[in-house]
């Protein structure tokens, strides 16, 4: 008799998550645990829908198949823990008394479940009856999630560490660290938290997926709960991503992420954890480095180059990995092993073939060519013909960006970031090259900045006209424009365009400070024609300036202003 799937086997308490491996549908939108309702169906569960697994010899309304029989061991086995799902008392009322009860006889029966384990470990039948009484207990163990605020019960009485050595209660530690149910009770939530913590939680958890075999349905089931559990804890606690990362988890994320393997909802989860995981972390970034974990993304990215995503699932993947790529590039470190894992080659690609993965090759571009750290990047984008790429771009903002969610003002701002960023950053021969663009067909391409220099100004005005409106009138109220206020005022202005109203004027003093006569002319005819004034683009410049290099030394700061500024006393 196969252990593994009487210990992986509960009674059917709803359907929560069917898989179906042929394709088709899946029913039931509710979790009959506790009555809970499900969250708003994303991919990831989209993807486990369509994955609903006929293998546990379930149809989708939770029958078993009549064609499939079960014999010996297995048929008395289910038949008990039927007959005890059909004859369960009502339930008693939960308070803190029949928890701690509830939680002692756990331990007795873990206890006693272990003991038999070692007496008879070759020996199931010995341990079988042991094995089904804990099983009950876990599942009653259930009720305790509805009530985070006696999670202090199960650290006090020692059943986190009984926890933790048991596999079968990775679907219970998903329920307790829901993260609804934590936010109900922070303080039992955060006691509980530093019990699992401190119990090397993470470390355990990876070592249980180590073990798992996706190809077995129950299994597969435990990896994506699993995944389920780091997440809620993440989100409730963001500071233990680095602690999960060193645990073992980043390494168990990548080797999973290029296993070759059909695309499923694990992988699509995986893909979540690890963008997770970089978010504002230099130190996951800088371990992802060290694990080649860059090599590792854009292998897995270079699928999309001629290919679009075949679902929705596929698709969300796809971005999550192109997220998780933009992070670790805000480490400088990273930036070197981009260009080394011809990164820059893969993203020009993707630009040329104009597919949906063109908007995020875009965004990665901006990540590894943006300050003085992306030089080495801005040389080879264009030694690699990368100049012939981007400014058709900028020529001409693309129509299909809708299926991507990506808006027009995006694409700008990108395709303008980086083009400025190549002013900034490019010497001699390449920024030659970078400068000749501009002269082409009779300077249409300053035509056409100047053409977005008006379009953001416009848009900008409008917004500086609705935030005097409402200053006006909290002053008139007696209101107090404290500086949280004036960061709220200032936030809507970016939204509005004002980031890439300051790249397009950044070019427009960058191209008329180039020694290159026509560039300056046009752009003050231009300017002059449609009433545009120096004077504007200097303030916005100055605003600029004063923004510049957060995060960065005093002194880059200092010489960044420095320099803009002598480049606009020449404008």
């Amino acid at each position: 008799m196969d252990v593994g799937e009487l210990l992986n086997y509960q009674p059917d308490r709803g359907a929560k998550r069917p898989r179906e491996e042929d394709g088709g549908s899946a029913g039931g939108d509710e979790d009959s645990r506790g009555g809970k309702q499900q969250k708003g169906m994303g991919a990831r569960e989209m993807a486990r829908y369509r994955e609903a697994a006929t293998a546990a010899g379930m149809e989708f309304g939770g029958e078993m198949r009549e064609t499939e029989e079960l014999t010996g061991d297995k048929k008395k086995i289910l038949e008990k823990l039927m007959d005890q799902d059909e004859e369960e008392p009502e339930a008693e009322p939960v308070d803190e008394s029949s928890v701690k009860k509830m939680i002692l006889t756990f331990e007795k029966r873990s206890y006693k479940n272990q003991e038999l384990r070692i007496k008879f470990p070759d020996n199931p039948e010995k341990f079988m009856e042991s094995e089904l009484d804990l099983n009950d207990i876990i599942q009653e163990m259930h009720v305790i999630a509805t009530m985070p605020d006696l999670y202090h019960l199960l650290v006090e009485l020692n059943s986190v560490h009984s926890l933790l050595g048991l596999l079968t209660v990775v679907d219970l530690l998903q329920e307790l660290t829901d993260i609804d149910t934590l936010h109900e009770s922070e303080e039992g939530a955060e006691v509980l938290i530093d019990a699992l913590l401190e119990g090397q939680v993470v470390a355990l958890l990876v070592q249980n997926m180590d073990r798992l075999d996706e190809q077995v349905k129950e299994e597969a089931d435990g990896i994506f709960n699993t995944l389920a559990i780091i997440e809620n804890m993440a989100e409730f606690r963001p500071g233990l991503c680095t602690e999960a990362a060193q645990q073992g988890l980043m390494q168990w994320l990548l080797k999973r992420i290029k296993a070759k393997m059909p695309f499923d909802a694990n992988k699509l989860y995986c893909s979540e954890i690890l963008a997770i995981l970089l978010q504002n972390n230099d130190n996951t970034r800088e371990l992802l480095g060290e694990m080649d974990g860059i090599d590792v993304l854009l292998q897995q990215l270079s699928v999309f180059k001629r290919h679009n995503p075949s679902t929705a699932e596929e698709q969300e993947m796809m971005e999550n990995l192109f997220d998780a790529l933009c992070s670790c590039l805000m480490l400088p470190a990273n930036r070197d092993r981009f260009l080394r894992g011809e990164g820059l080659q893969l993203m020009n690609l993707m630009l040329r073939e104009k597919k949906m993965s063109r908007t995020s090759a875009l965004k990665v571009l901006d990540y590894g060519m943006i300050g003085p750290e992306g030089t080495d990047n801005c040389h080879k984008f264009v030694d690699i013909l990368g100049l012939r790429t981007i400014f058709p771009l900028f020529m001409k903002t693309p129509k299909k960006m809708k299926k991507t969610g990506t808006s027009e003002k995006e694409h700008e701002e990108h395709v303008c970031s980086i083009i400025a960023s190549m002013l900034r950053n490019l010497k001699s021969q390449q920024r030659s090259r970078l400068l000749t663009k501009f002269t082409e067909n009779d300077c249409e391409k300053v035509d056409r900045l100047m053409e977005l220099h008006f379009k953001y100004l416009e848009a900008v005005q409008q917004a500086d006209k609705r935030i005097e409106g409402e200053k006006h009138e909290m002053v008139r109220r007696g209101e107090i424009l404290d500086d949280s206020m004036e960061d709220e005022f200032y936030l809507r202005r970016l939204d509005a365009g004002l980031f890439v109203l300051q790249l397009i004027c950044y070019i427009m003093v960058e191209i008329s400070n180039s020694g290159i006569s026509q560039l300056q002319q046009r752009v003050h005819q231009i300017l002059n024609l449609r009433g545009g004034s120096v004077k504007v683009v200097r303030h916005i410049m100055r605003e600029y300036a004063e923004s510049i290099g957060d995060g960065k030394s005093d002194e880059f700061k200092e010489a960044e202003r420095k320099r803009i500024m002598d480049l606009l006393d020449n404008f």
